[in-house]
């Protein structure tokens, strides 16, 4: 999500309780650089992290022996796999965590079969050679099947108007990304992913080595957030000094603006005793 979104908010929020924050746009998204547009590649995902502690780094006013990070959502699992190995990362959270690697490949809630694997193969080397013919082709990052097993393409994130019969899950996306939090370069606001986004989620997995983070972590999800099993998995993994902490009765997307449900507080907290 961009700057604009959830995580500037997160970083205003922090800035006015002292803190030096900043909020960047994910390479090849919003205002960043980089070439295909939209393209979300782990690698490059969890590299921006370091380019943040690069930047911060060179600030008079920091302290680099005093930085740390968050994730929100899909980066919140980048921002993991960058502290197993930037120890630059004094101190890692993120906020209803979302592993994007392990959602494409085995699908929300572990449902999809390797027939589908198979099939979503399949597509991505038609999407590929479309890609090679005629350029960059927008799409699903996470590709659903529908009651026959065949793959469902769409061109944008989200219709102009859901059906009455959308998922609330869905619904809860389309009210943020369509509604509150639009934006004209948001790729969930206003566009797709290129298509062959998952190629490289499929290919390096995130998260393979945080058991060798030792820097302190803090793990928030959402009671009824539905990624809450993916935050709930890592910490798990995770080794001491961690904390888990879940928001009663908040949903995924309730932890990107609900400020009667983000834990400020607890985020305050949690770097003002590990920085």
């Amino acid at each position: 999500m961009l700057k604009k979104q959830a995580s500037g908010l997160y970083a205003q929020t922090l800035a006015e309780r002292g803190f030096v924050t900043v909020a960047f746009d994910q390479s090849t998204t919003g205002e960043s650089s980089g070439r295909v547009r939209n393209m979300a590649s782990p690698d490059i995902f969890v590299e921006d992290y370091s380019a943040a502690v690069d930047f911060l780094g060179k600030q008079k006013f920091v302290d680099r022996e005093r930085i740390g990070a968050i994730g929100i959502c899909g980066l919140g699992s980048h921002v993991l796999t960058a502290a197993a190995i930037d120890v630059r990362i004094k101190v890692v959270a993120t906020s209803v965590m979302y592993d994007m690697s392990d959602s494409m490949w085995k699908g929300l809630n572990n449902t999809k079969t390797e027939e589908q694997r198979e099939l979503e193969k399949d597509y991505l080397a038609k999407m590929r050679w479309q890609e090679v013919d005629e350029g960059p082709v927008g799409g699903p990052h996470e590709l659903a099947f529908d009651e026959n097993n065949k793959p469902i393409y769409w061109s944008k994130m989200f219709p102009d108007k859901l059906p009455a019969d959308a998922d609330p899950v869905t619904k809860q996306f389309f009210d943020y990304y369509v509604g509150r939090a639009f934006h004209p370069r948001s790729v969930n606001s206003n566009g797709a992913w290129d298509a062959l986004t998952p190629w490289g989620y499929y290919n390096f997995p995130l998260q393979q080595k945080i058991e060798t983070i030792k820097q302190p972590k803090l793990i928030v999800t959402g009671e009824k957030a539905h990624s809450r099993y993916m935050a709930e998995e890592a910490y798990n993994r995770l080794k001491d000094p961690k904390e888990l902490v879940i928001v009663p009765n908040a949903t995924h997307v309730d932890l990107y603006d609900q400020m009667d449900k983000i834990p400020f507080d607890k985020f305050d907290e949690f770097f003002k005793e590990n920085l």
